[in-house]
């Protein structure tokens, strides 16, 4: 049995719950992609890291949009023979805002929404709910907003079906049929306008807009609304073993990466970390996996030392290697009849190493090579990070990808490994401290390795 905590010391123990305080901490700050970029923005300026498109340095950041970065710091060996990346993904599944979300029926305000990746609706229903964002005003002002996450601040939610008259509406159908994706409307107000005997209390909820945070209604079309759960990350379990809390999938593994490379001292290989969006969606457009951000960085990395040549870029990445740092899933003890039970990854035994991802017939997969599932296995092994193997349950089950194979297609080595997680893609996932500290201990092995 690999249990992590029947494997380590009272000390390590120690500093595994220290660690997941930290973490938690990160999780209730980073709601968004905007916030998880600013606060990777942060902590790399606080470590000596500086803007890597205006200044040459043995640590830099890029960033574009908001919405991805990456972090490079310099090693012993030349960039042409490769990097040591790590690659993460920084958006959740979640609800956003459509371009003109503000309407009035049955005399309360809501808000009309589109929802971003893989949930299951009926989980957002009934919960409290916070509005995170930026808008830009007519005339280009910048503002950011976050309600709903201050103890003084009003929190909104979707209205679910009472019970009693649920029976024809809902009843047996199916979970798609029975709670589409435009019953996903938020509930934002309730108070008319006085004077008004049109829409007045949307233009009460409007005026309110306007007067505290100097929002139009037009302003909205030029906006990135979010609406996230409005609780804190917390503690579950007796034993405080367990961390609940939106957004796991994959900040779990932006925190385990970002901690590691702040933690190291020296590093043989040069080191990228990239962090990007848009893979909840399958990796489209100009801030995702799929966007030409990796390649630009690498250029202007190696523009910095050397001539460049041509295909020099495209040499540097294949002699690259990398973990695609993502969450894999956990068996759940209610449902284990969908794993395969000898290769599924539990809680609490360590980081993940998944050798190929996909669906049914490996569709849609990268799938790591012996030589260098190997490698991993055994740099693991001498380092005393405790891990296990992993793959999304049963063959025809379901399965998923994450933003491995992108990479792939520039020929380097990759292979996935972060941490199991429980209730993946719900407001509230599940992941085990030891498991966090595990990941971070691999990450920051990894990029340290020769």
């Amino acid at each position: 049995m690999n249990n992590i905590w029947k494997k380590v010391s009272s000390q390590e123990k120690e500093q595994i719950y220290n660690f997941a305080e930290e973490y938690k901490r990160f999780l209730n700050l980073c709601k968004t992609e905007r916030e998880v970029v600013n606060y990777i923005t942060s902590v790399a300026l606080e470590n000596g890291y500086k803007d890597g498109f205006s200044n040459k340095s043995e640590k830099l950041i890029f960033s574009d949009k908001e919405r991805i970065v990456a972090l490079y710091k310099k090693g012993v060996r030349s960039q042409k023979g490769g990097f040591n990346i790590i690659v993460s993904h920084i958006d959740s599944p979640r609800i956003d805002l459509k371009p003109r979300p503000i309407y009035e029926d049955s005399e309360l305000v809501l808000l009309d929404t589109q929802y971003y990746g893989g949930i299951k609706k009926y989980q957002w229903f009934s919960i409290p709910l916070a509005i995170h964002g930026v808008i830009l005003n007519k005339y280009g002002r910048k503002q950011y907003i976050v309600i709903g996450e201050d103890n003084d601040d009003p929190v909104f939610t979707i209205a679910d079906l009472l019970p009693h008259l649920s029976r024809k509406v809902q009843g047996n159908k199916p979970i798609d049929e029975a709670l589409p994706g435009e019953k996903l409307d938020v509930l934002f107000g309730s108070v008319p306008m006085d004077g008004e005997k049109e829409e007045e209390i949307k233009k009460y909820a409007l005026h309110i807009l306007k007067e505290k945070y100097e929002i139009e209604e037009e302003d909205l079309v030029s906006a990135d609304i979010e609406i996230v759960p409005a609780f804190k990350a917390r503690d579950v379990g007796i034993d405080k073993s367990l961390i609940g809390g939106y957004g796991q999938d994959d900040r779990i593994c932006v925190f385990c990466s970002l901690k590691a490379l702040m933690d190291i001292k020296e590093n043989i290989h040069p080191i990228l970390l990239l962090f990007v969006d848009r893979e909840e969606i399958g990796s489209f457009g100009n801030t995702s996996a799929k966007s030409k951000f990796l390649e630009i960085v690498v250029k202007k990395i190696l523009e910095m030392e050397e001539d460049i040549k041509p295909y020099d870029v495209e040499i540097s990445l294949y002699n690259s290697r990398a973990i695609s740092a993502d969450v894999t899933s956990a068996v759940n003890p209610n449902f284990k009849e969908v794993d395969d039970l000898k290769n599924s990854a539990k809680l609490g035994h360590g980081v993940a190493i998944v050798k190929y991802t996909g669906s049914g017939g490996k569709y849609y997969a990268s799938e790591a090579s012996a030589e260098y599932t190997s490698y991993i296995r055994n740099l693991f092994n001498k380092n005393g990070v405790i891990w296990q193997t992993g793959i999304l349950g049963k063959v025809d089950e379901g399965g998923g990808g994450t933003v491995a194979m992108f990479l792939a297609e520039y020929g380097m080595d990759i292979i996935d490994v972060g941490p199991p997680i429980l209730n993946m893609h719900s407001p509230f996932e599940i992941s085990s401290k030891a498991d966090l500290f595990m990941t971070y201990k691999a990450y920051k092995v990894f990029l340290e390795s020769e």
